[in-house]
Parts: C-alpha cells; structure tokens; sequence
C-alpha cells in the first residue's frame, strides 16, 4: 500500500534533496521545538534526538509517514548553531577555516504503525585557510544565514571546500541513501 509522506521540515532543501529520488511530499508541516542542546551533550546524540523529537512534534494522521531531519555541525565537541546574521557566518568561518569538522546528518521516519527508525550519518568536512577577503564576501552574500555551521555546501561554499569524505547529500541536509531505505521500509514510493 502506498503511504502518504509528511515532511516535518520548511526546509526547501530537503524537498528538493528529496525530489531526486523521486519523492514528493503529501503534506509539509514543520515542528515548533526548542533546539536547545542539553548541557554537555555531544554532537552526534544531539542531531538525533533534534530529528527524532521533530518527527514526533508533527501532528500526523492514520496512515501517514513522517519524516523528520537535523543536520549539526560540530567543531570538537563544539556544536556549531544555525547562523542568525552575518557576523555569526564570520565567526563560524573563521572558526571552520583550514580545520576539519563533523557534520553530523540524522533522519527519522515515523510509519503507518507509530514505528520510529532514526539514523544519522556523519560526514568529514574541511575548509581550504581562508582569508578575511573570502570570509566577508561569503558572509555579505548571505547565504549562510539559517544554516548550520553557516555556510551552505551546495552554494558558493562549495568552491571553498577542499576535502570532503562521506555523504554530500547528507552535509546539504538530507542522506539520501538512508533516507531512501527508511522511506521504503515504512512503504513510501521511492523512485
């Protein structure tokens, strides 16, 4: 039986991640929770529990599929928020620069019979040493305002990325392999 997918995200990347397996939501409804990390918690714990906790957030009705998704940029044990202006993009930047980060991306599917699965996938990410010039110019042009870490990998941050090992969907927002193998275990057309 073909189920109904809802997409507990207003993420218009992860529609469009997910439109390149052939998916398209029935319904999207975003989750109102505080994404506050609890104190001490680790990256990875946290990106889990932020998708799990979305996916439940969403009213759903008899026979629907949720998915949910949190994608969480961690420096260390440092984990690096969505960017709220310009000047976060700077600091977050300057911080990410010639270093190595984790982005960690979790997803988790809720089936017709209230089963959840979560699963996260973790990515190795590295920025080539930036200048100031480059910093400003990518932090005035605004694209990593409301992103993690602030930059976005499928943007113009792409051209300063020197190395990156693991899932490139999964850094944009979305792991598409294991998206896809959640979405048909819970009976979801996937193309």
């Amino acid at each position: 039986m073909n189920r109904t997918l809802v997409l507990a995200s207003s993420s218009p990347r992860r529609r469009d991640l997910l439109a390149q397996i052939g998916v398209v939501p029935g319904a999207i409804r975003s989750p109102d929770i505080d994404e506050s990390p609890r104190k001490g918690e680790l990256a990875r714990p946290y990106a889990e529990r932020m998708a799990s906790e979305k996916a439940l957030a969403v009213p759903r009705q008899e026979g629907e599929v949720v998915l949910a998704g949190d994608t969480t940029v961690a420096l260390g044990r440092r984990i690096l928020p969505q960017a709220e202006n310009e000047g976060d993009v700077a600091r977050f930047l300057r911080l990410l620069s010639g270093r190595r980060h984790r982005v960690h991306s979790a997803i988790s599917v809720i089936d017709a019979n209230e089963k959840q699965r979560t699963r996260c996938v973790t990515s190795q990410v590295k920025f080539k040493r930036l200048s100031e010039e480059e910093i400003a110019a990518y932090a005035d042009g605004g694209e990593g305002i409301g992103k993690a870490g602030g930059y976005a990998i499928q943007g113009r941050a792409a051209g300063l990325i020197d190395f990156l090992a693991g899932s490139h969907s999964g850094v944009v927002g979305l792991p598409l392999f294991e998206t896809r193998a959640l979405l048909k275990a819970a009976g979801i057309a996937v193309g």
